[in-house]
């Protein structure tokens, strides 16, 4: 549902398929009515497999991280400057591994359907990346990558300043 109002505009700006839905409660009725529940999980493919890599790029980065900033002393270990740098860092490798993810559900979610659910661009995940790498070679599964670190980098420096602080207590 997010996608599909995140990608509707005036059909003289629109990028991709349009789908035209009018409210939150309009699309969630549209989607169900024409596809079922399964409608409504319709890329979660690319979803699932995102956050399970975002996740274990930044848990495997932090530490790392921050102990290699401590180790060329940059920072004081135990430092917040520490914690704030390992977590600019793991923000990086968030952005690097879930932007071919984030890439891939984004186009599974808004792809034209057919009667019957089924993508009329994509047969799935896998055919999705190897479209993707074909046509648009491997930096096409990067597009968008400035944003995903916006949105990203500041969030995990944040999450993971806050889980090493609780830690101490």
């Amino acid at each position: 549902v997010k996608t599909h109002l995140q990608a509707q505009t005036l059909s003289a700006v629109a990028v991709g398929h349009q789908h035209n839905h009018e409210s939150i409660s309009g699309a969630f009725e549209s989607i169900y009515k024409q596809h079922g529940v399964a409608g409504l999980w319709r890329g979660v493919t690319g979803a699932v497999p995102r956050v399970a890599v975002g996740s274990a790029a930044q848990l495997a980065t932090f530490t790392s991280a921050k102990d290699w900033v401590c180790e060329r002393q940059w920072f004081r270990e135990g430092s917040w400057a520490a914690v704030l740098a390992g977590g600019m860092v793991s923000g990086v490798a968030v952005a690097v591994t879930m932007t071919p993810f984030d890439v891939v559900s984004t186009r599974l979610y808004n792809q034209p359907v057919d009667a019957d659910g089924t993508g009329k661009l994509y047969r799935g995940f896998l055919d999705c990346i190897l479209q993707i790498s074909s046509k648009e070679g491997l930096l096409g599964l990067y597009k968008g990558i400035g944003a995903v670190y916006l949105r990203l980098g500041p969030h995990t420096v944040l999450s993971l300043f806050f889980w090493d602080e609780l830690r101490k207590m």
